[in-house]
């Protein structure tokens, strides 16, 4: 099985160094382990850092759009790079590297789907009470909404299957950890949480200005991903709110005129009000419920999309990939930092070929050796895909 470790950076050219070299060289049941930063528009030399420490793949964004966007960017890059099984950690060092394999144990044996790493924040001597508080409310709050129990929902570290990192789809600007807690809970993937340790912080965090706009742009959040998984249920509670006032102040009208008591209109002008609304509020669940079910279908084709557009080695089944593993470990190559282009899919496509070749044997052919034939024409682009093409770090420009 083959692990990516993606590393979403900016400005980390003081610390991705070590974020790096903690990762782990070996891991029981993974055949191959690499590592993808994705450079998020930074002012300082982040990706030479991470070049000259030894990462396999850097991905590098032209301008600066976010941890969310950096996110999708490495979970994009990672599937079609083949990877089995993906662990997205900060660049601050923030988690302890050695920890990633407990972070993988759980997928490697088929138990769960998605595996966050509880920091026990409780217990953490790095987070104020009011933090270790507003954390706590924020992990129940999304636990109900998702339908899972999760300790530390906001951690940034956490591991992915490849099934489970095609279904996501996280279109919030803000953050990545909320948004797929809830489709993962929503979408019935498994979902686990394994403890990990953290190190002492390098930097304040700067994903937010305040305490203030973190929960005011949290709670948007959750209100905006539970309504588009759960309109029906969202939107007919907001209808049945503004309905059963409407119903009383009616009946309360009803009542008076009932016994010849003249005047309150406004009583009746208001249940009107709140009863119009009400129903309104009912149509529109309605419809949200259809566009949600379009939004399942079209969800369902992109993932198909995804699978077409994978690699042939990591579209077998895992279990074929075990048997064709070989059981004796290879001597390791000094591969030089690898430039990913995702505008540019000829070059993921041949390297996917050049993995074939190298794990299938080609039969002997009589006219000798077979000839590879040369591409013509420049790259194919697609402009809808996340990234931005650069320069390769690792030596000769093409």
């Amino acid at each position: 099985m083959k692990l990516i470790i993606q590393i979403p950076a900016f400005n980390e050219e003081a610390t991705i160094a070590q974020a790096l070299r903690d990762v782990p060289k070996k891991i029981d049941g993974i055949t191959s382990i690499e590592t993808l930063v994705i450079d998020d528009g930074s002012s300082d030399r982040t990706a030479d850092a991470a070049r000259k420490a030894g990462a396999t793949h850097i991905l590098q964004l032209k301008t600066h759009r976010g941890l969310s966007a950096a996110f999708v960017a490495g979970i994009d890059a990672a599937l079609r790079l083949g990877a089995d099984i993906i662990v997205n950690t900060d660049a601050d060092n923030q988690y302890a590297g050695a920890d990633i394999a407990r972070l993988v144990v759980p997928i490697v044996k088929g138990t769960a789907e998605v595996v966050i790493g509880d920091r026990e924040v409780a217990k953490s001597p790095h987070m104020s009470p009011l933090k270790r508080s507003l954390q706590r409310l924020g992990s129940w709050t999304v636990g109900r909404a998702s339908g899972i129990s999760i300790a530390d929902v906001t951690s940034g570290f956490r591991a992915f299957s490849r099934e489970a990192a095609m279904q996501i789809n996280v279109f919030n600007p803000f953050t990545y950890t909320l948004e797929t807690v809830i489709q993962a809970g929503n979408r019935n993937l498994g979902v686990q949480s394994v403890v990990v340790r953290t190190n002492a912080p390098t930097r304040p965090s700067r994903l937010f200005p305040g305490i203030g706009t973190y929960l005011r742009k949290s709670v948007a959040t959750i209100f905006r991903i539970y309504t588009i998984y759960r309109p029906l249920k969202t939107f007919f509670a907001i209808g049945a709110l503004l309905v059963l006032p409407g119903a009383a102040i009616g009946g309360r009208f009803l009542w008076y005129y009932s016994r010849g008591a003249g005047g309150h209109i406004q009583s009746l002008i208001l249940a009107a009000v709140f009863l119009v609304t009400g129903f309104q509020t009912w149509l529109i669940a309605l419809l949200a419920d259809l566009i949600a079910v379009n939004r399942r279908l079209t969800e369902d084709v992109l993932i198909r999309v995804k699978k077409l557009e994978s690699p042939a080695q990591a579209r077998r089944p895992v279990q074929q990939q075990r048997e064709r593993a070989p059981r004796e470990p290879r001597p390791e190559k000094k591969s030089e930092t690898q430039w990913v282009w995702l505008l540019d899919e000829e070059k993921l496509n041949d390297r996917a070929a050049e993995t074939e070749d190298a794990t299938e044997p080609s039969p002997a052919e009589p006219d000798g050796p077979r000839r590879r034939r040369r591409r013509r024409g420049g790259a194919r682009q697609r402009t809808e895909l996340p990234g931005n093409r650069g320069k390769h770090l690792a030596g000769d420009e093409n």
